[in-house]
């Protein structure tokens, strides 16, 4: 059985999140023994608990980072987090193999469309460009990205449109799906 940590790295998960929310939700159903590290609820003060996470992370085989697009990166609590527990020594360095051969699934959403996310698009640049620091990362700390699953189009102002909402629903169901399909088959 795969050991499987799922990291939300949304900075209001409950208040300004219907998707992020609803993908953790249909994966807590979906991954009942999995490990779930709400940033948010742990962090909110962005005071991260070095080596808690370090040892959640030197349990995982499988990590699944689960964020929103914020700001063309991931979220500032997220990259805390990255800052704060990926130090020299433990996670790259001569000596820091820790989470080497550990398996990454990037979990994502956006409020605009992907065909916004293009380089002739409104936003001029890919999400793979936009993602490029996790890669970076993966590859620096001897880990490998095994998937990403991104759904697009899902604004936090669907909760106020009861169509909205039912298809976001729906798409982050799906979403959830993937990345279990995904932790199945690494």
């Amino acid at each position: 059985m795969k050991n499987v940590l799922v990291v939300s790295g949304h900075p209001e998960l409950e208040n300004e999140s219907v998707a992020n929310k609803n993908i953790l939700n249909n994966l807590e159903k979906l991954m009942p023994n999995a490990e779930f590290d709400y940033l948010d609820k742990l962090y909110s003060d962005f005071n991260i608990d070095i080596k808690d996470e370090q040892s959640k992370l030197q349990k995982s085989d499988v990590i699944v980072l689960q964020f929103p697009i914020w700001w063309y990166s991931i979220p500032s609590l997220m990259q805390r987090w990255f800052e704060q527990t990926f130090q020299h020594g433990f996670s790259h360095g001569s000596s820091g193999n820790e989470l080497k051969n550990k398996k990454i699934i990037l979990s994502f959403t956006s409020g605009a469309s992907k065909e916004m996310y293009k380089k002739d698009g409104f936003m001029k640049y890919s999400v793979n460009e936009l993602l490029s620091p996790l890669y970076a990362t993966a590859n620096l700390c001897g880990m490998k990205i095994i998937g990403e699953v991104y759904t697009d189009n899902v604004s936090y102002l669907a909760r106020d449109d009861s169509s909205l909402l039912e298809d976001t629903k729906e798409r982050t169901k799906e979403h959830a799906e993937k990345v279990v399909d995904l932790i199945e088959k690494a």
